[in-house]
């Protein structure tokens, strides 16, 4: 690798681990206030990666860095424990507490979005100096955008298979829990598949998100 790419390699680690990091840390938070305090008690409900690092350092570490060095963009994951018991008696908080995590990405998305647009109308990525802060908000835009989406999908264990109780009667929504730890021995299989196809669900999404949130600095 030339210093360029372990330089690229580098901003997309740090913020992969930073977004990474507030995803989980936003599932434990959520959780906590909902009634379940067992990630916050883990240590989990912070801005700190390393309890996060520490739980899954496969998905944190190992894997993105892997990613990138296939010529990939760094993709991997981590995890917040949670009492199943207590999902079961408030599966609705369940719910939000899975939205938590997707729903700090997009809080990153608009935040990256904001600063690329002040930057732009101030002319400040005109200098070079300023050349790698909109290289680490370009990349923050992206990256969290497709952590966000991807985690929406519908299927075990990610984010949108538990969120969809938010919006099922409790009796349906224990149906699917109950479902998703029957097929979740085949969620690698099933993530796969969707990863392979993931780019005709982002791109359009992307696109409008460049549209409707990066304005004046296309």
């Amino acid at each position: 690798m030339d210093p360029k790419e372990l330089t690229d390699g580098l901003i997309q680690f740090v913020i992969f681990l930073f977004s990474t990091t507030c995803h989980e840390a936003s599932h434990a938070f959520a959780a906590q206030r909902g009634g379940d305090p067992t990630a916050f008690n883990a240590g989990q409900a912070s801005l700190n990666p390393w309890p996060h690092i520490r739980r899954e350092p496969f998905g944190m570490v190992l894997m993105p860095l892997l990613c990138y060095a296939a010529g990939g963009f760094m993709i991997g994951w981590a995890s917040a424990p949670y009492d199943p018991l207590w999902a079961q008696r408030h599966p609705r908080r369940a719910g939000a507490m899975s939205l938590a995590g997707p729903a700090a990405n997009f809080a990153l998305v608009l935040i990256a979005a904001l600063l690329l647009n002040v930057g732009a109308v101030s002319g400040l990525f005109k200098s070079e100096q300023a050349g790698g802060i909109e290289q680490f908000l370009a990349v923050m835009f992206n990256l969290n955008l497709l952590l966000g989406i991807f985690n929406l999908i519908p299927i075990p264990p990610l984010d949108g298979f538990t969120a969809v109780a938010l919006f099922l009667p409790e009796s349906a929504a224990l149906r699917l829990f109950a479902l998703g730890a029957q097929i979740r021995r085949f969620s690698f299989l099933v993530l796969l598949l969707g990863y392979q196809y993931f780019g005709t669900i982002l791109n359009p999404l992307r696109a409008l998100a460049v549209h409707y949130l990066l304005p004046l600095y296309q």
